[in-house]
């Protein structure tokens, strides 16, 4: 079943590159960087593939990604610093998030925001999600501008690179597509792993915190 999924996805990116060129590899990297999960792992080895045939340059097709990464991510961050903040100060006791924990996320990407953002943009699943925090925390834009074009387009330049080196064998060989998506799944057990060991810290404190004979209703 995932096989015939990404036989799928991969044929609808293929037609968006082929009847869009650099555009339809914009459009699609901004999809994949709007919390979208998105394959980056087809669209840019896809247009590699496109450079090893002449119809783009590797330069170009990386440079179209990294535009469309800024472009799906300076959405998604606006949204979260507009309204971001304020949700989570409603409402992030039901995921487990605090007030304590914004203002934490703030101080942390005011410190280490840039080479927070150029390393998740070298990450896949983390790459898609990375300008959510970003926004949240009110990031200074410039800054998160420049990080994740610089980050995205190396991302970019390298899966365009492979997909040119494999040249004809992209096009023939589905399973080198399944290769480069297992590397997204071993990522995604990792963040549910993660995400976990967050909720059951959280609940063991909240537990603890209930426990506490100064937290006890009295009689």
């Amino acid at each position: 079943m995932l096989a015939n999924l990404l036989a799928t996805l991969a044929s609808a990116i293929t037609s968006v590159i082929l009847a869009g060129g650099y555009g339809g590899v914009a459009a699609l990297m901004a999809i994949e960087s709007a919390c979208i999960p998105l394959p980056s792992e087809i669209i840019m080895p896809f247009a590699g593939y496109l450079v090893s045939t002449g119809h783009f340059s590797l330069v170009g097709a990386a440079t179209a990604g990294a535009l469309g990464c800024n472009i799906g991510s300076t959405i998604v961050y606006t949204l979260a610093a507009h309204g971001g903040p304020a949700l989570i100060r409603r409402w992030g006791r039901f995921v487990l998030l605090s007030s304590q924990e914004l203002a934490w996320a703030e101080r942390f990407f005011a410190r280490h925001g840039a080479i927070t953002v150029f390393i998740g943009r070298l990450l896949p699943v983390i790459r898609t999600f990375i300008a959510l925090p970003a926004g949240i925390a009110r990031m200074r834009q410039v800054t998160f501008q420049a990080y994740t074009f610089v980050g995205s387009w190396l991302w970019c330049y390298a899966l365009a690179y492979v997909g040119a080196e494999l040249g004809e064998r992209w096009d023939s060989d589905p399973a080198l597509r399944a290769v480069f998506h297992r590397l997204d799944a071993a990522i995604l057990v990792a963040l549910v792993a993660l995400g976990a060991w967050f909720a059951w810290r959280h609940l063991r404190a909240a537990k603890a915190g209930r426990g506490r004979p100064g937290n006890r209703a009295s009689g």
